[in-house]
């Protein structure tokens, strides 16, 4: 039972050897007979504070008082009292003499008055720290006096510390004691060590040992009289050598001179509570006080409220001490991220504040938070994330992106938000290159091509622009499937015209992996079609392709000549094969107004693809000069032109609802149904003309019938889907029987004259009810009939 009690005074270790803490270079002030050293735990290697206090005689005052000092420290829990972590008493043996020392291991602080020199502050910049300094400290005395009838008595700078993040605690408890003053039968001495405290320090009742006045005191008494002489060495600079020196209130702020006078009465039932001292006093109010309270109790706070803090937080920051900033906001913020109490903006806060820390400093301080924030639900702080992904993407490892970060990034490409899909696209050009050949080809591949026939025209442009500034990534197999088929069959035949040119300049991007085979092949015949697009930044752009693909086809003809084998050299754009030519974004979705199908080409040059040689990573989301939707206009008809290919049709370039089956198809990235184009098809109005030839032309049985005439104008032939059988057949309009004049146009042309009269489709044979009626006037109008009726409008001599 003894050596138990013994163990709950003296400590909770056995010795020194059993310490399981190393023990480093000492401080070069501490409070009292005690030495402060820096250390690290055993275990972890983690940094602690070790104090010793050694005597030659256990039975040493000093050393008693130290016993009473971990004791207190022990069972005395406050966020501004020092943390204990453990303890023990260890007896050496010199010789004849007998060594005792105490030793306390806490949390690793610093000494306040080597703080401050090493902080530096000045001027307004030193006021707010030293305000946030005392209030933390005036809250730990007020624990005491008031919640826990305690004194400290021994209130100074030499009994405050500094943590790691700058937040001031309070220490040197071997005077503290129980206040006992509603104990009438109390006489004896209330504070049993209270000759180790500096008479400077006491006040007149502690001086004189006046106990009955003391016990007539507040609780507060004696540490307010202590709190009012740590004022004083902080604003002076100097350590108190005498009570008159606290006389002198030069150095005291104007704004704090009252309560600092109030704290120092000779009258003790006069001073100031220190629990009053926080709430009256103006000096405590400043941006730094104001910001960390804010930031203390956050979780109280309402969304409204958090959100306008945190937007105005960037700028806050840069007027406040860089040091407490990154030492004490910094980590406030980054907790209340991780854990869910902060707002979205914060994430701006968090990430300007880490741009001013070392590289070494964020990577271990910011970047295990932001890694964390990407299994966030919150779509705000996704967006935040991808938003500012070029100021910590490349901190970040390549195992950790593969792992951790893209499978929580990949949901973005299916997010029913297009600003969102378009947000996660643009990270990939900082994320692909970390990522393995595995999860290129499995996972990212599959969204790409799912996003190349997204609804939205800017996010299949910026796609392909993507796949351009990833070729390099790419392994040989995987560029020869699918560049090729994103680039020409998507691409080029997409509806919206700078999609199209992000195709041509793509492909001139990537030149570098394309043999002479795939250029004269399938390249060529793609790009050449575009050379008469109705958007005239288009063909200005295919133009510049075939020019750079022919001169790419001539030096490799040039070099089999000349019996040079090597393979073809790219010149221009793509001079570069590790960079491959860097696509700049086209344009953002932000921009576009309406649904995709309103879409109109976008004027020229500043919503197209920029294509730069620069080895530097693009600019993000480049936006058009206006919302205005030009329309193209040519003077050539466009029915005369080839219509690309709507990218959301089925074109065997994948599965027909673009989905992504991962669970059956994991081998799949949405290019592998893709076949090579063999030979290039015919034009549409070609192949209308050779599908009509094919048909027989039928004849008119008998001469007194009325010649049947085409009405379909010469410019717009249009040939039905099938070849072999018309399917508007069976629901046209009947042809009239009827004994009334026929219907005749003035301009009649011969089957001689009109050389479409051989293709042209046969008459109806459906058989119905005359319309000799239908045009009478006064006459009952016909019922209308179901099918498509073609009624000739050009002339009326008939009726």
């Amino acid at each position: 039972m003894l050596k138990f009690l013994k163990g709950v005074v003296g400590g909770s270790g056995t010795g020194v050897k059993d310490l399981p803490y190393n023990i480093g270079e000492p401080y070069s002030s501490a409070w009292g007979s005690w030495v402060h050293c820096r250390g690290t735990s055993k275990d972890d290697g983690c940094p602690v504070s070790i104090f010793s206090l050694s005597g030659s005689n256990p039975q040493d005052g000093h050393l008693a008082a130290g016993r009473n000092g971990v004791k207190r420290l022990r069972t005395v829990r406050h966020p501004n009292v020092l943390s204990f972590l453990h303890s023990t008493e260890a007896e050496v043996f010199d010789g004849a003499a007998t060594k005792v020392t105490i030793y306390i291991v806490t949390e690793p602080v610093m000494p306040l008055s080597e703080k401050i020199k090493e902080l530096g502050l000045k001027g307004t910049q030193r006021d707010e720290y030293y305000a946030w300094g005392l209030n933390q400290i005036a809250k730990a005395v007020s624990f005491l006096n008031s919640d826990c009838k305690l004194v400290h008595a021994n209130v100074c700078v030499a009994s405050v510390v500094v943590t790691q993040t700058l937040d001031w605690k309070l220490h040197a408890f071997d005077v503290l004691s129980e206040f006992d003053g509603n104990n009438p039968s109390a006489t004896g001495p209330m504070l049993q060590y209270e000759w180790l405290v500096g008479s400077q320090y006491k006040p007149m009742e502690l001086v004189k040992s006046d106990w009955a006045a003391i016990r007539k005191s507040p609780p507060w008494a004696i540490d307010s009289w202590g709190l009012g002489c740590l004022i004083y060495e902080l604003f002076s600079g100097m350590k108190l050598s005498k009570t008159e020196e606290l006389r002198n209130t030069v150095s005291i702020p104007k704004s704090l001179l009252p309560d600092y006078q109030r704290l120092l009465s000779s009258t003790p039932s006069r001073r100031l509570n220190t629990s009053k001292l926080l709430e009256n006093s103006e000096y405590f109010q400043n941006k730094l006080v104001d910001t960390i309270h804010f930031m203390e109790i956050l979780n109280l706070k309402d969304s409204v409220e958090k959100d306008t803090f945190f937007r105005k937080l960037p700028n806050l920051a840069e007027q406040l001490p860089r040091q407490i900033v990154l030492k004490k906001l910094l980590p406030l913020l980054a907790s209340a991220l991780e854990f869910g109490s902060a707002a979205a903006p914060a994430l701006a806060a968090l990430l300007k504040m880490g741009s001013w820390l070392s590289t070494e400093e964020f990577c271990s301080k910011v970047l295990p938070t932001i890694v964390k924030l990407f299994a966030s639900n919150d779509r705000a702080i996704r967006v935040g994330l991808l938003q500012h992904i070029d100021q910590y993407g490349e901190s970040l490892s390549a195992q950790i992106v593969d792992e951790q970060v893209f499978p929580h990034v990949a949901t973005g490409f299916s997010d029913t938000s297009a600003f969102l899909r378009e947000l996660t696209l643009k990270s990939m050009l900082i994320l692909a290159p970390k990522l393995s050949q595995r999860t290129i080809s499995a996972s990212l591949l599959k969204y790409l091509s799912k996003l190349q026939v997204d609804e939205e025209p800017a996010i299949r442009t910026n796609t392909t622009i993507l796949l351009g500034n990833i070729a390099s990534h790419l392994n040989e197999g995987t560029r020869k499937r699918v560049l090729i088929n994103a680039f020409t069959v998507r691409a080029l035949r997409d509806t919206f015209s700078p999609a199209r040119g992000a195709g041509i300049m793509a492909l001139c991007a990537t030149s570098s992996y394309y043999d002479t085979t795939e250029i004269a092949t399938r390249i060529l015949p793609n790009v050449v079609v575009l050379t008469i697009d109705p958007d005239s930044d288009v063909r200005s752009k295919a133009f510049q392709a075939v020019d750079q693909f022919l001169l790419l086809l001539k030096q490799y003809y040039e070099k089999t000549n000349s019996g040079d084998t090597t393979g073809i050299t790219s010149t221009g754009t793509s001079s570069d094969l590790g960079n491959a030519g860097l696509l700049g974004w086209a344009m953002s979705s932000l921009t576009l107004k309406g649904k995709p199908s309103e879409q109109a080409p976008v004027a020229t040059a500043n919503s197209s693809t920029t294509l730069t040689s620069s080895a530097s990573t693009p600019s993000f989301g480049v936006e058009t000069p206006s919302n205005t939707i030009v329309h193209a206009s040519s003077s050539t008809d466009l029915s005369d032109q080839p219509v690309p290919v709507s990218p959301t049709s089925t074109d065997g370039w994948g599965e027909v609802d673009n989905g992504i089956h991962e669970e059956h198809e994991s081998d799949k990235d949405g290019w592998d149904d893709i076949e090579p184009l063999e030979e290039p098809k015919p034009s549409p109005v070609l192949a209308s003309i050779q599908a009509a030839q094919k048909r027989p032309v039928s004849q008119p049985v008998s001469q007194s019938k009325p010649p049947v005439t085409s009405l379909r104008p010469k410019s717009a032939v249009k040939v039905p889907k099938d070849e072999d059988d018309d399917l508007w057949r069976s629901i046209a309009a009947p042809v009239p029987k009827s004994t009334s004049k026929p219907f005749t146009v003035k301009t009649a042309v011969t089957a001689d004259d009109d050389p479409w009269a051989a293709i042209a489709a046969p008459p109806p044979t459906t058989s119905a009810k005359p319309l000799s009626a239908g045009r009478i006037r006064g006459a009952k109008p016909a019922a209308p009939k179901l099918g498509a009726q073609r009624i000739n409008r050009t002339s009326s001599s008939g009726m």
